[in-house]
């Protein structure tokens, strides 16, 4: 009803079962559809651990000659310096480096550009600022790679330079001393999904091997056996939700062990700013939709600072001020994203309706913190690769979101490369970029063309991916504690969409403001179901609903199954995206 494709996963020989009475083969089949087969890898896949998936980190190109460095480095007491990045995942890469280094008594200090200040990566002026306050090691965390000219810089004022990243990387690398990148063309590892925070994670489990074999001092072997690596995995798994990495491999591994270590609730700063969002137990839903959005408030608004020292502070008083302040911060994110959201989706509009491949809208000093947001909620709207971006004395800035099969961060180096924009960089789902206002319409076209190359002259189609069909009556509690085991879900592991036939409507009300739906069908067999469309009011699925004269219709229901909590009782609820009239 919402004029998307729904389009069936299931592989050849699946779906032939009734799903309702076999839950394993339903299972079983949704693996199968994202290339899982096997019993023992199906095992594996269900039974994430570190201890499974930890890859050797000398599989990494320059691991070891970065472990080396920074080992080099604590042991005679140089001065190193972090230099990381404004989003969750710069922020929680920062966080894990300094942390180690602290426990181990050594000499550290931090950077984290500011959006609207100093922008992505790393930048001339912040370099030697750092290397005045007497660095003699610098080291790269979720940037770096496109940085040559700010790498050549601080080699020459006498520092030593590790880069780690996982960014696209220029055709030349930075002359650093060493860069892991597992997105390097000459490495082999097969690690390119990690986030910047799963590289920064495996250079310290290669340091802390590197300094394990060495003949350190006794307060430095104690202070190394007093340092658990897995303690960091909350951070780690929050990073790598937050920059929407695939749920994959080890990505998997370290999400499905960070969230225990979350519930665990060791980190101080991070355990009062869940008690101030109101999360009881960690989940990927909680990591990126309420405690990612409120870290990402400082760096959105003005520095990333915050949200970084509430990550290592130990102090309760200063943790509550700056939970408290993080969370006010995030509030006026929102209330400065939904005034722009309107100027920009009318703008979106006209571009779609003119059966462009992309989406490029341009406003007069929006704010720069909120470009991604809005991108991504344009590009979901219209299933198009979307870029937003603000205009403001001469300059352009702006992030950009993609569809699945667009690469909007290679197109986004090769409009480096050919001179369209100043700065810019990314990765396939997400990409951010600098010009001059002048070459507004030369991006513009860019952009079009670079989308238009890799969608093979088709304009995209909406899709939406149906991972197994089956009678309303099977949407029951059991087939949700099922469907649980393949968690965590996210990028590359999405949780099952299910096609929910004989459904009768029997009511639906509006919620939340008038935007939202909830309501209730029975099945044939005679039970009932409770679901909620979300922003469905005012869509055809909406009015279809609203309209009693629709009461007792048949209709095949798509969404996701969940469990809803509430006053002590646990009800089965429908998350619905769309529907077919039987």
């Amino acid at each position: 009803m919402l004029g998307r494709a729904w389009i069936s996963a299931a592989v050849d020989g699946a779906g032939g079962l009734d799903m309702t009475t076999d839950t394993d083969k339903l299972l079983r089949d949704i693996l199968a559809s994202r290339g899982v087969t096997g019993d023992a890898e199906v095992q594996r896949f269900l039974n994430p651990t570190i201890k499974e998936y930890m890859p050797d980190p000398s599989v990494l190109q320059d691991m070891d000659t970065a472990a080396r460095l920074i080992a080099d480095a604590i042991v005679t007491g140089d001065r190193i310096a972090i230099y990381g990045d404004y989003d969750v995942d710069g922020i929680t890469s920062t966080a894990i480096f300094v942390k180690y280094l602290r426990g181990l008594g050594a000499d550290v200090i931090w950077h984290l550009p500011t959006r609207e200040g100093e922008g992505y990566g790393l930048n001339v002026a912040a370099v030697e600022e750092i290397a005045a306050q007497g660095a003699k090691l610098l080291v790269t965390v979720d940037c770096g790679i496109s940085g040559a000219v700010e790498v050549a810089r601080a080699r020459d004022l006498g520092m030593r330079v590790v880069v780690t990243d996982h960014h696209s990387p220029d055709a030349v690398l930075p002359a650093a001393d060493a860069v892991v990148n597992p997105k390097r063309t000459d490495d082999t590892s097969g690690l390119s999904y990690l986030a910047g925070v799963g590289v920064a994670f495996l250079t310290l489990v290669a340091l802390n091997r590197e300094l394990k074999a060495r003949d350190v001092t006794p307060a430095m072997r104690t202070a190394l056996d007093n340092i658990n690596l897995m303690e960091y995995m909350d951070l780690v798994a929050l990073g790598t939700i937050c920059d929407t990495m695939q749920l994959i491999g080890l990505n998997r591994a370290f999400v499905a062990t960070g969230l225990r270590v979350m519930d665990l609730r060791q980190n101080l700063g991070l355990r009062v700013l869940m008690d101030i969002a109101g999360i009881k137990k960690s989940s990927v839903y909680a990591a990126g939709f309420a405690i990612g959005p409120r870290l990402n408030a400082a760096g959105r608004l003005d520095s990333a600072a915050p949200a970084l020292e509430l990550l290592l502070t130990d102090n309760p008083l200063i943790a509550q001020d700056l939970a408290a302040r993080l969370h006010q911060m995030n509030q006026e994110r929102i209330d400065i994203q939904n005034a722009v959201m309107i100027q920009a989706s009318d703008m979106a509009q006209a571009a779609a309706s003119a059966g462009q491949y992309s989406l490029f809208v341009c406003g007069d000093n929006w704010h720069g913190g909120i470009m991604g947001i809005i991108a991504g909620r344009l590009k979901d709207k219209y299933n198009l690769p979307a870029c937003v971006a603000t205009r403001c004395d001469g300059t352009i800035n702006g992030s950009g979101r993609s569809i699945p099969g667009v690469d909007l961060g290679r197109i986004i180096h090769d409009a480096l490369a050919a001179g369209v924009v100043q700065e810019g960089g990314g990765h396939a789902a997400a990409a951010g970029f600098t010009l001059a206002a002048d070459r507004e319409g030369d991006f513009r076209e860019f952009l079009e063309q670079g989308v238009r190359a890799q969608c093979g002259g088709c304009v995209p189609v909406p899709e939406i991916v149906v991972d197994a069909e089956l009678d309303a009556a099977g949407a029951n509690r059991g087939l949700v504690q099922k469907l649980a085991a393949l968690e965590p879900f996210g990028q590359g592991n999405p949780e099952p969409m299910l096609a929910l036939r004989g459904a009768i409507v029997k009511s639906a009300v509006t919620m939340g403001r008038g935007a939202h739906l909830r309501g209730m069908v029975t099945t044939r067999a005679g039970g009932h179901l409770a679901f909620v469309g979300f922003n469905l009011v005012g869509t055809p699925v909406g009015d279809f609903l609203l309209d009693d004269a629709h009461t007792n219709t048949t209709i095949t229901m798509l969404g996701r199954l969940k469990e809803n909590e509430y006053n002590g009782r646990v009800l089965i609820q429908f998350m619905l995206e769309d529907i077919v009239v039987q």
